[in-house]
């Protein structure tokens, strides 16, 4: 059985990895430095945790499920007691974009992160429906990084990167730099953003007399229907009126350079931010 060491394991995180590597064939031990961590472990999955020293042990892989702001702390940490050819691996690109793992030519660095399961989708289970995050009952896809180490060592990182974020559809190879486009260029500075503007456009409907349950209506309505049309789920064209509120919509919203956001030295500093 391959050894995995799963450092953060009672986080939020780290209790969705531990039950699905519970049923695995790794052999995972669950370190978590929190008492209520260890605690709510047990009590949720009946799983104990071990010291760092017993779960490094012979350990060929080590799943960092902790803030992007310990990643370089703890990997500094346990670095020592790490042997050669050990696989590191980070849930998100952004501290090992940002270059805190250990300077260690001898580790394999493997990065992966959910898609989380697509807003357009044929889930019918109650509970897939309500799994908006995945990793419980909801299909997603998936995003994974070599980003240092043999070419071999690839398939047992997806191979684990399959069981922590299942169950999964699609497997995605990236680099570390395109992962960086993704998250957290493309799903928080874009993507989150105009969300969170989308909301507040909402509220602001609601502030001028429209009933709130009837602009969430209308609004989510629409997002559904002008989405497919966008992102070619079903075929279709909008209206002359939608296309010129969206001729003259966009630069009302938008700046003109406003895909400066992905430029190397703007996700470099949106990554300093985050770390």
């Amino acid at each position: 059985m391959t050894s995995i060491a799963l450092f953060g394991a009672g986080g939020k995180m780290g209790q969705r990895l531990s039950r699905n590597l519970k049923s695995s064939r790794f052999d995972v031990r669950h370190v978590e430095v929190s008492e209520a961590g260890r605690n709510a472990l047990k009590a949720a999955l009946d799983i104990d945790c071990v010291a760092p020293e017993q779960a490094l042990d012979g350990a060929e892989a080590v799943i960092l499920a902790v803030p992007d702001t310990l990643i370089g702390k703890v990997a500094a940490g346990i670095a020592p007691q790490l042997r050669p050819g050990t696989m590191v691996i980070a849930l998100d690109a952004a501290a090992p974009f940002a270059g805190h793992l250990p300077a260690r030519d001898d580790l394999v660095y493997f990065i992966t992160h959910p898609c989380h399961p697509p807003i357009f989708n044929d889930e019918t289970d109650p509970e897939a429906k309500r799994d908006h995050f995945g990793g419980v009952a909801a299909k997603q896809h998936i995003v994974s990084s070599l980003m240092q180490g043999p070419e071999s060592a690839y398939a047992l990182g997806e191979e684990i990167a399959r069981v922590i974020w299942a169950p999964v559809m699609r497997s995605h190879r990236v680099t570390v730099e395109q992962m960086a486009l993704l998250e957290p260029g493309l799903s928080e500075t874009v993507c989150a953003t105009l969300l969170v503007v989308m909301r507040e456009a909402l509220d602001e409907t609601v502030r001028r007399g429209v009933p709130p349950e009837a602009a969430r209506d209308f609004l989510l309505g629409h997002m559904n229907v002008l989405g497919a049309v966008i992102f070619g789920e079903r075929e279709g064209v909008f209206s002359d009126a939608c296309n010129k509120a969206i001729e003259f919509g966009k630069p009302a919203l938008m700046r003109t350079d406003w895909k400066r956001v992905f430029e190397p030295e703007e996700i470099a500093a949106s990554i300093r931010r985050i770390t």
